[in-house]
């Protein structure tokens, strides 16, 4: 969660595993739209001596639909490749590391970007330099300072990072995956136990993160910046992808396994959880590889989600509506297939068409709020998830709620949702480093030598 180790098959190959997107119109920068998605989930920050970086052999991509047909009509697309300075040691840096050329950073990182629209490449920059982990305060004194170096201007107003940053998702992982238990609501589960505070299963977790942040004109349709929130041109779909060769050959020799072919996608996403709690266990693998504009295939268990169907057993007497509701939830689908279409939320919609895909849907017509509200459209902040997603929404207390039916009556105006359904959430919230006012937004990731182990407990 939102998508760390959420299918059998991605969740042995963590480098390629894409664990968030975010999709939002900058507030520093109101004429652009940050996009990011964020890889290889779970770091722990002093893992080293080989510590977490971005597979050169993985195909990193952020996609854009502008058409109405859910296909991906702009790609962004990221190459890495890691150098060896000095093969005679195994430390991966050999003094403090002041800057990004410093020669006392063993294995230093790089990256291309591409675009590409309509199916033609543009190369926009070469060689683009990664910061190192912040490994502690004697190897990486100053990590901002590495970071900041790290925040590339390309032409034409685009600017790009990648590197570690902290996890910008919290959720209770622990209790959610203990029989779906939500700490604050506990007492009235099915295995009752007193209520608590949740916890944060991603505290003191980094992630790998790629950033850009674009003109609005460049992401829109027509190419111009629309300023009309009902305009069908002013929705853009993004959705996140990874990219492996068909082929995987073990080289004896070589030591290390090489890969050829074309390129097959291995890992999405858009909204968060979709694959994590809707898809199926054994067609989650499926669903990575394949294109959003055939979501179709997986909208059953958008309409009638299996999590609908267990919070009334798993909380029994606490949500009677939710389990006497047999329609199909329009509502859901609304959100994550199709976008809200006008009429539904006065003033408001980001409809992209009739196709069904998973993709995060931004109406970039919607400014940035002043006072953001992290739960977002449902709290009345038009700025925040399910229109995109900011770093700081809090989308599982959204997900949780819609999924228990506060959004029904935005489609079937007969039913009433359950008391609970508007209160429940699992109560965590960002423990992790403050986010940031400026690119790339996700906060300083923590340090190797700063992170202290938890406290396992077997019971």
């Amino acid at each position: 969660m939102s998508s760390h180790r959420e299918a059998p098959e991605i969740s042995k190959d963590p480098v390629a595993d894409n664990t968030d997107v975010y999709a939002f119109v900058s507030p520093d920068k109101p004429d652009t739209v940050t996009l990011i998605a964020n890889f290889i989930p779970f770091q722990n920050p002093y893992g080293g001596p080989n510590f977490y970086e971005f597979g050169d052999d993985v195909l990193y991509e952020i996609h854009v639909s502008n058409g109405g047909d859910c296909r991906a009509d702009i790609s962004y697309q990221f190459r890495f490749h890691a150098e060896i300075r000095n093969e005679k040691t195994f430390l991966y840096n050999t003094g403090p590391i002041s800057s990004l050329n410093d020669g006392t950073w063993n294995r230093p990182q790089f990256y291309s970007v591409t675009k590409v629209e309509h199916g033609r490449p543009h190369i926009l920059a070469r060689k683009l330099a990664v910061p190192p982990v912040n490994i502690g305060p004697r190897s990486t004194p100053d990590y901002e300072k590495l970071a900041g170096q790290a925040i590339h201007s390309l032409d034409d107003g685009v600017s790009v990072f990648a590197g570690q940053r902290a996890d910008g998702f919290f959720a209770d992982l622990g209790a959610i995956f203990d029989l779906g238990t939500l700490r604050p609501f506990e007492m009235a589960h099915l295995i009752p136990s007193a209520a608590a505070a949740g916890v944060n299963g991603l505290q003191g977790q980094n992630v790998h993160t790629i950033a850009i942040q674009v003109p609005i004109r460049d992401l829109t349709r027509h190419g111009r910046m629309p300023n009309d929130v009902l305009d069908p041109g002013a929705v853009i779909g993004v959705y996140a992808s990874a990219s492996r060769k068909q082929s995987r050959i073990l080289d004896g020799l070589l030591g290390r396994a090489l890969w050829h072919g074309p390129y097959k996608q291995v890992s999405r996403l858009g909204n968060p959880l979709f694959n994590e709690v809707i898809v199926p266990m054994a067609e989650k693998d499926r669903w990575n590889c394949s294109s959003p504009r055939y979501d179709r295939d997986f909208a059953e268990y958008v309409t009638k989600p299996e999590l609908a169907g267990l919070l009334p057993v798993l909380y029994p007497d606490v949500f009677p509506k939710l389990a006497a509701y047999s329609k199909p939830r329009a509502d859901l689908a609304a959100i994550l297939l199709t976008g809200i279409p006008e009429g539904v939320v006065p003033g408001f919609q980001n409809y992209t068409g009739d196709v069904q895909a998973d993709m995060l849907r931004l109406n970039v017509a919607v400014p940035p709020a002043k006072s953001p509200n992290p739960l977002g459209l449902v709290a009345g902040d038009a700025a925040g998830f399910p229109n995109g997603r900011r770093v700081m929404d809090d989308v599982v207390t959204v997900e949780l709620r819609a999924v228990a039916g506060v959004t029904i009556p935005l489609v079937d105006k007969s039913f009433t949702p359950d008391e609970t359904a508007g209160k429940l959430k699992d109560g965590t919230s960002n423990t992790n480093s403050d986010y940031l006012a400026s690119f790339p937004y996700l906060g300083t990731p923590a340090g190797g030598y700063q992170t202290k182990p938890g406290m396992p407990a077997a019971s």
